[in-house]
């Protein structure tokens, strides 16, 4: 029983490094602005809202382990953000982000009204705003954040690749995390 215990523990784990991400491990190791990135890469770049009729956003509680990662007790609602980043008219990333509700004040209380407009833009843009390290996992299809992919793409491949890491500015802290997916690896000329 032990053995299952620690088992299930280590699926759940985020890794320091992405360990046999093969050709994606490029794009999960980039510290940089992924949206700088994929703006440089595909001539038109999108964000497309998933969660329309609230501008992307809804209130919810995060996902097991995010709230803990903020400092949050589980119970407290937080401002959910969900898009796809578009490469030339095709989703090559969908970004899962989870605002505290008293992290959307002072310098981030436009967060919550962004729309189409990338998160990493205003992130990157402020020189005050630190990132902490990267963190890795292979996202099984019945992850939470796998299913959210799956219920707005036709169709998922049996594992995704993401990648999360808190920003913080002054007390303030919001977890960023990014799946990739396989449109990314295809040519930015298609």
């Amino acid at each position: 029983m032990k053995i299952q215990q620690n088992r299930s523990h280590l699926r759940q784990r985020w890794l320091k490094k992405p360990i046999l991400a093969k050709s994606l491990h490029c794009w999960l190791i980039d510290n940089g602005s992924l949206t700088a990135r994929l703006q440089a890469r595909y001539t038109h770049f999108a964000v497309k809202p998933l969660v329309v009729k609230s501008k992307a956003v809804k209130y919810a509680k995060p996902i097991q382990g995010e709230a803990l990662l903020l400092n949050q007790p589980n119970h407290k609602m937080a401002l959910i953000r969900e898009v796809l980043l578009m490469g030339n008219n095709q989703p090559v990333v969908f970004a899962h982000s989870v605002l505290p509700l008293a992290s959307l004040r002072g310098a981030w209380s436009g967060l919550g009204k962004l729309g189409n407009k990338p998160l990493g833009a205003t992130l990157f843009a402020n020189p005050k705003v630190k990132r902490t390290p990267l963190a890795y996992k292979k996202l099984p299809r019945y992850h939470p954040i796998s299913m959210r992919v799956a219920a707005h793409l036709q169709a998922t491949p049996k594992a995704l690749w993401a990648r999360r890491s808190i920003f913080t500015l002054n007390c303030d802290r919001i977890l960023v995390t990014e799946v990739f997916l396989n449109e990314i690896l295809n040519n930015k000329n298609d």
